[in-house]
């Protein structure tokens, strides 16, 4: 039989709880401007989804959803309204297979609206919805798409003002620093998630930004 490390095992038994199968890294779609597909552990997500600062009234943006990993499981965790963008057709149709296993299998039997969806597309082309006031962002592009997405954040903040903050998981130093030049842009605060790994690399960490 095989056996898993307990962090692993959780990983796999998470997903068989929301019935979606998102485990593994993959690379082969990578480039210069796309990153690897790598799912933000169940760890991370719980502490982010405990620290009460993403709930029901939210509307969450995550940029590069993947699989809809994030989506799904801070839907179910806070009960917010979930919005991805997905470049990868392949990442965005198990995306669509996800929810829809989630919201068939989970949600319908306790009579649970699902307010999840997901767009096919380029995150720098993406229209962003007024009602988004939380971002999630796990390193999914190079930091020059991501000045190009800023400047649609910014825009969006701008056309309908509102509260809005950016959650950057094991922040890139060029995401951060992109920030810091924006005026628009303050850090808020951070989510120590160091003691949630083995090594303990100061990057384990989710660090907060705030426009308005």
């Amino acid at each position: 039989m095989k056996t898993f490390d307990d962090k692993t095992f959780d990983e796999y038994m998470v997903d068989a709880r929301l019935h979606i199968k998102t485990i593994g890294r993959i690379d082969h779609y990578a480039d210069d401007h796309v990153y690897p597909y790598e799912p933000t552990t169940y760890t991370v997500l719980e502490r982010i989804a405990e620290s009460g600062l993403i709930g029901e009234g939210d509307h969450l943006l995550d940029y590069g959803c993947g699989k809809a990993r994030t989506l799904v499981y801070l839907h179910e965790k806070t009960g917010c309204r979930a919005s991805g963008v997905e470049l990868m057709r392949d990442f965005y149709e198990e995306a669509r297979k996800n929810i829809a296993a989630y919201e068939k299998d989970i949600c319908r039997p306790r009579g649970k609206a699902v307010r999840i969806d997901i767009t096919h597309g380029e995150a720098q082309k993406y229209k962003i919805p007024p009602t988004v006031n939380r971002i999630f962002f796990f390193n999914p592009f190079s930091v020059e798409i991501f000045e190009s997405v800023m400047k649609q954040v910014t825009g969006s903040y701008y056309e309908d003002s509102r509260n809005i903050r950016l959650f950057l998981y094991y922040p890139q130093d060029s995401y951060v620093a992109a920030l810091s030049r924006m005026d628009e842009v303050m850090f808020f605060d951070e989510i120590d998630c160091r003691d949630l790994f083995p090594e303990k690399d100061d990057r384990n960490k989710v660090m907060i930004f705030e426009l308005g």
